[in-house]
């Protein structure tokens, strides 16, 4: 795995993707805040509502700052922290459903780096050709797998 350095700012991009989380991780947020706040009511009313936005706030921070990108350019692919020449990027190749489960289970190979979301199904195998790299592959969890495995492969359509 490369060092994670920004694209040039010359750099076209290709396919871009922030893997946020699902709707229901938001609700159950919401509802921690809400367990946070009626916890320290006895306390008091001010202490409750306190302890709920300081929750809600310091959840909803986390949850913005840890979700990664994946950001494919014409010299550089990022798959969250890993970032890597497009020179090493060899065949790419969607998966859905059962597919992906086998991908993310059975057929995983340990050394291969991964950047998965349990609330997204479809997963992309992006090999890694690069010889003095021991990862053999990178798998990422997305949205929009076939239009990352283009955008890999070709070139793709500027990102939306």
């Amino acid at each position: 795995m490369h060092e994670n350095t920004s694209a040039p700012v010359s750099a076209t991009v290709q396919y871009s993707e922030k893997l946020w989380p699902a709707w229901w991780i938001w609700i159950v947020v919401l509802g921690l805040a809400g367990t946070a706040s009626v916890a320290f009511v006895p306390i008091g009313l001010g202490v409750g509502l306190t302890a709920g936005i300081f929750t809600l706030v310091t959840m909803l921070v986390l949850l913005m700052i840890s979700t990664p990108s994946i950001i494919v350019t014409d010299t550089r692919v990022q798959v969250g922290r890993a970032s890597i020449e497009r020179e090493f990027i060899g065949a790419a190749s969607a998966h859905r459903s059962d597919d992906a489960f086998q991908e993310r289970g059975p057929r995983l190979n340990a050394t291969a780096f991964m950047c998965i979301r349990g609330w997204i199904d479809p997963v992309v195998r992006i090999e890694i050709t690069d010889e003095r790299d021991s990862t053999p592959y990178w798998l990422t969890s997305t949205r929009r797998p076939e239009e990352l495995v283009k955008a890999l492969e070709f070139g793709g359509t500027p990102a939306h």
